[in-house]
């Protein structure tokens, strides 16, 4: 090849952003201008993701491929094989050095990437490598960073709820011609707490499954020979890869869960993983799904009168409002995000069985069997169940968002990092959230079945039969009693642990002492 410019733009699609209308192909010239793609096995271990996980991005990005392909787009794609010594570099950046050298680009195009580490590290190589780089706008959200950025401006503390209100104002979204809100209330929770009874859910269809076609099978195959020592199951592999197939999922949820998608919001029950929630996130995440399309296709359901308007503002709400919200947090206060831990805890990992589920705890067990066999669960298990254990054993906040980002197939670093570090595990001080997530044990009997099957006690923080949960959460709150005390969103629970006598708080932190001793040491429990 010729040492002169032979490629005019060299536009680089990152694994999560999969998205056939970005801003990378505004004025795009097939005759000038390729397109850069590549897996890397750097990406794929620097947290030690779940099969599922790496099955998922791989497909999703080869069939991408194969579509700009199709439309006789060059596309220059690095694709790792079962055998790691065939690959022309470990890393990302090795990879596209090397490239930019072959191909001698004039440019490079791309959209803002979902993780400060991987921005970072292009602006580094691009710099290095002499080369103009033109950033673009990421155009699958509803607002730009800047604008969250001016919205923040000014403000002593950052509510979700007031945000969402401003956003849905701004898209007329679920408002009256007036300009109130659809309803006369801005949300519904509290119609959205619903518990099912003793008979469990009703029937509900199947969530639709898409195949595996020769594509995903080849990626199977080669996920399971190359990362056969990570966590996680492929046998459940059903997940929607192309932009056709996250469009037939959205479909299937509106028309069979979005009903009592509402008020069953969070309740849990055993051995069922999905509920009435619709597992969009994956697609959304990796712009396969654009969210105006979900926001639009409820409110339709609402407005034809096929859900009610609880269900569908809090559906709405989750993407409007919590997913828009958790971004503008992400890039407004990182890198500095990442290092929070404001209660102070010790370099304490996740425990052994957030790998591989084998604890008696039986909703612990549970809900990482959803997470073995489908890289998901939705968001109780994961704030109520598996966040809340963390928070309360006093695992390290940031290495709660490895495991996160780890073990579940629609973690992206600027949506993990805020959920988890921030609301799950308080690690950011109230940021995120005004209070802890926490409760004792009584709060999982009280929304699913577990307890049920389980040889703890969850009214019980001592002895044999005590819950963990339980007994951690007064050990929790008893250590950070003074830093909660001055918290109005505390008072109840701090006045509830002043109930103890001094005899009960002593024998709660032994127990608590045991429980910490025994997940350190790899015990079960």
């Amino acid at each position: 090849m010729s040492r002169s410019h032979s490629i005019r733009n060299l536009v680089l699609i990152l694994g999560d952003q999969l998205d056939a209308t970005s801003a990378v192909f505004d004025h795009f010239d097939p005759a000038r201008d390729h397109l850069w793609m590549a897996e890397t096995a750097e990406e794929a271990t620097h947290v030690w993701c779940h099969k599922l996980r790496l099955a998922f991005f791989f497909s999703a990005m080869r069939h991408f491929r194969d579509q700009q392909r199709a439309q006789g787009r060059t596309v220059h794609y690095h694709e790792l094989t079962p055998d790691p010594h065939r690959d022309r570099g470990r890393n990302f950046a090795e990879i596209l050095r090397s490239d930019i050298h072959h191909l001698r680009p004039q440019k490079l195009i791309l959209v803002q990437p979902g993780d400060f580490r991987v921005t970072t590290m292009l602006k580094d190589l691009a710099g290095k490598s002499s080369i103009d780089v033109d950033w673009r706008e990421d155009r699958h959200f509803y607002q730009k960073t800047g604008e969250f950025d001016n919205y923040a401006t000014g403000k002593k503390s950052l509510v979700m709820e007031f945000f969402y209100r401003t956003l849905r104002k701004r898209e007329s979204i679920l408002m009256t011609e007036e300009g109130d809100p659809e309803g006369g209330e801005w949300n519904f929770d509290s119609d959205n707490r619903e518990k099912f009874g003793k008979e469990g859910p009703p029937q509900i269809p199947p969530p639709v499954r898409f195949e595996p076609d020769d594509l995903t099978r080849e990626v199977l195959d080669m996920v399971e020979k190359r990362f056969a020592d990570h966590s996680g199951s492929l046998e459940a592999f059903d997940l929607p890869v192309t932009a056709g197939q996250a469009e037939a999922q959205l479909d299937d949820f509106i028309e069979h869960r979005l009903r009592d998608f509402g008020r069953f919001e969070d309740a849990m029950w055993t051995d069922e993983a999905f509920l009435y929630h619709s597992r969009l996130s994956a697609v959304l995440n990796v712009k396969l799904l654009n969210p105006r399309r979900c926001v639009d296709a409820a409110v339709s359901a609402y407005r034809n009168n096929k859900a009610p308007l609880n269900s569908v503002e809090g559906f709405v709400r989750q993407i409007l409002g919590w997913r828009e919200f958790i971004r503008g947090i992400y890039w407004l206060k990182m890198p500095e995000y990442a290092g929070m831990n404001a209660l102070n805890c010790d370099d304490l990992d996740v425990p052994g069985f957030f790998w591989d589920g084998e604890t008696d705890m039986a909703c612990v067990k549970d809900c990482m069997k959803s997470v073995i066999a489908h890289a998901w669960s939705h968001h109780i298990p994961r704030l109520m169940v598996l966040g809340q254990f963390s928070l309360l054993l006093g695992v390290h906040p940031y290495k709660f968002h490895a495991w996160h980002m780890a073990m579940y197939v629609d973690a992206i670093d600027w949506v993990s990092l805020p959920n988890t570090l921030g609301m799950s595990q308080y690690g950011d001080g109230g940021i995120v959230g005004t209070k802890p997530y926490c409760a004792s044990g009584n709060y999982i009997h009280k929304m699913s079945n577990y307890c049920k099957h389980c040889r703890y006690k969850p009214s019980e923080s001592v002895g044999e039969q005590a819950c963990p949960f339980t007994t951690l959460y007064w050990d929790f709150l008893d250590r950070h009693r003074d830093a909660f005390s001055s918290n109005r969103r505390m008072t109840f629970q701090v006045k509830n642990l002043e109930r103890k006598s001094p005899e009960q708080l002593t024998e709660i932190r032994k127990q608590a002492d045991r429980i910490r001793k025994q997940v350190v040491a790899g015990d079960r429990i």
